[in-house]
């Protein structure tokens, strides 16, 4: 089943050249189904290539989702047009008394920042709220999950010595956990921070439980014992060429920055080993099956907030 978006989105044009099943707004309401409502807040200064890296796993599985994206109101993105922006993005306060099955929450490059000093802290915080009474299941990433384990449950993140850049093993720390069906006993998952959250803190809190960590990486999935709320530190969501970009534009500002581990082959940058694409699209498949489309009632409007 497609992931229904608008037409002129850049993502639209990508995804179909690539055989992804989209699909036009007014062909989907032509159709006798109730879709899954996915919101993704998108606080990544790459706004486009976000959208299309989660619009292509959000597309591969057998649901049809309608999206909304959401942008802050208290920042302003300076790498998307304002037009763009305009046209495919709401406020929160345009969907804060709307309902949705799920909800992505991304990373953002604020990470040596203390949460509090983040120009969009406040009405981040209300969105975590919001998620919690008026979304069935939220996948937060990388530094969106740090921020949301703090806001949550008080748990701190802590600098690393050198920033955790490339592609790391990590292994499954319970069994038969729906989000991990399917994947190998090792499997791959992108890091891309100069932070980590407090490993101890989390093992300690009786309502989290650690679901995949690797021996370089620490702690990479999380989720709540009440199964509302996921938290991804890595970016499994990363297109093949993501890192190399990331590294390419660190060096071409003279950051002092060490090519990306367990990525380029025989250290050719044009050469790239994409080990975690099978990952990717089953975390987001399993999520989407798993702890949305399988819990979320039909009417929206009868979830509890309880």
């Amino acid at each position: 089943m497609p992931i229904v978006i608008p037409k002129d989105i850049p993502a639209f044009s990508i995804l179909k050249k690539e055989n992804i099943f989209v699909m036009p707004k007014k062909r989907a309401e032509s159709q006798d189904i109730r879709p899954i409502e996915i919101a993704v807040v998108n606080l990544m200064p790459t706004k486009i290539e976000t959208e299309t890296q989660l619009l292509r796993l959000l597309a591969n599985t057998p649901l049809q989702v309608n999206l909304t994206l959401i942008k802050t109101a208290t920042y302003k993105a300076t790498n998307a047009s304002e037009n763009h922006m305009e046209r495919f993005y709401k406020t929160f306060d345009e969907v804060k008394d709307v309902r949705f099955d799920g909800m992505i929450v991304t990373g953002a490059p604020v990470e040596n920042l203390d949460f509090k000093e983040v120009a969009y802290w406040e009405e981040l915080k209300r969105i975590f709220d919001y998620a919690d009474k008026m979304v069935t299941s939220t996948i937060f990433i990388c530094w969106g999950a740090q921020a949301a384990m703090y806001h949550y449950y008080g748990i701190e993140k802590k600098a690393l010595p050198k920033k955790l850049f490339g592609v790391f093993k990590n292994h499954a720390t319970v069994a038969y956990e729906p989000l991990l069906k399917g994947l190998n006993d090792f499997f791959s998952i992108p890091h891309s921070r100069y932070t980590e959250i407090d490993a101890a803190a989390v093992r300690a809190d009786k309502k989290l439980r650690v679901l995949a960590e690797g021996e370089e990486s620490g702690i990479s999935i999380v989720k709540s014992k009440d199964d509302s709320k996921f938290f991804f530190f890595g970016h499994s969501e990363y297109d093949r060429e993501t890192l190399k970009n990331e590294y390419l534009r660190d060096k071409a500002k003279g950051i002092k920055i060490d090519p990306p581990a367990n990525y380029f082959i025989g250290g050719d940058i044009n050469k790239i080993n994409m080990s975690w694409n099978s990952t990717g699209n089953l975390l987001f498949y399993n999520w989407l099956n798993h702890y949305v489309y399988q819990v979320t009632p039909y009417n929206l409007e009868d979830k509890s907030e309880d």
